[in-house]
């Protein structure tokens, strides 16, 4: 069955979408490269996933949740010039502390390899671990896509792993080249495009 699909209106779901990423994504090897210390990771990915999909819901993109909330996806829209969240340097400093190296590390990398032409970029797929392997976050992405198809724009993405690569190769997505970004440790993301009609 088709979830209901809606896009975020207000804190409360901005709040709730940064908690889901934050849990969602708490396995990754990215994740704990930015955040080396266990006790403290949950809380500053939480925080930095707050600040990049509010600014997503105020404008420079869009956040879709399912009607429940188990999945989000946060897209930032490229057709125009990117601007970074209002106090980013601030915000960050206050949510990373002692990591904000590799927080910039990190924004760095994605910048500097990011496509010039004009596309979407899906910055965060998540959904509910109770919920995985139930289509949630394919149907999430399927429904941005589509849009995108209607008006002619594509799409780019990092995938996190060979896993989500698969799945995004399955939804018209390619590696681009380089497709490999590796973090200081070497953990790696994988750039991919998707061109209009997939």
């Amino acid at each position: 069955m088709t979830p209901t699909i809606r896009r975020a209106s207000d804190g409360a779901d901005v709040a709730a979408a940064a908690d889901l990423i934050a849990r969602a994504m708490d396995h990754l090897g990215a994740c704990h490269y930015l955040v080396p210390d266990a006790g403290l990771r949950l809380s500053v990915m939480r925080g930095w996933f707050h600040i990049l999909t509010e600014h997503a819901a105020n404008g420079a993109g869009e956040v879709l949740l399912t009607g429940d909330g188990s999945a989000v996806t946060v897209w930032f829209d490229r057709t125009r010039e990117p601007a970074e969240p209002d106090g980013y340097e601030k915000r960050l400093a206050d949510v990373a502390g002692d990591f904000i190296d590799r927080f910039h590390e990190l924004d760095n990398l994605f910048e500097a390899n990011h496509p010039v032409e004009s596309h979407w970029h899906g910055a965060f797929f998540a959904v509910d671990p109770h919920r995985w392997g139930q289509g949630l976050g394919t149907a999430l992405i399927s429904h941005k896509l589509t849009r995108l198809d209607r008006e002619g724009v594509p799409s780019y993405l990092e995938a996190t792993n060979h896993d989500s690569q698969r799945l995004y190769v399955r939804l018209g997505f390619r590696d681009l080249d380089p497709s490999e970004l590796p973090l200081g440790d070497g953990t790696p993301f994988y750039r991919m495009w998707r061109a209009v009609g997939g």
